[in-house]
């Protein structure tokens, strides 16, 4: 795939245990195979989480932008209430 769009997101939690959640709910994301998309997820730091995704448009990078907001959102809301518990 000749990538000619690419997003990164980064995500600096507050610990380093944090950033193994996120990083290790999003691992199954990436191998799924997205038409016109791929994304690279990457613990670079102990605490910070880089979600590098390339596309072929903008129509399949904002749709996977979006999706993997969504999911990073996703876990932070479910890491925070598992915490409180």
């Amino acid at each position: 795939m000749r990538s000619e769009w690419r997003g990164t997101i980064v995500c600096r939690m507050p610990d380093a245990s944090a950033a193994g959640w996120l990083a290790q709910a999003l691992g199954p994301e990436v191998a799924r195979e997205v038409p016109r998309a791929r994304a690279h997820v990457e613990l670079r730091s102990p605490t910070e989480v880089v979600v590098e995704i390339e596309a072929s448009d903008t129509g399949p990078a904002r749709a996977a932008l979006n999706t993997y907001l969504g999911w990073i959102h996703l876990t932070l809301e479910t890491l925070g209430r598992a915490r409180r518990a």
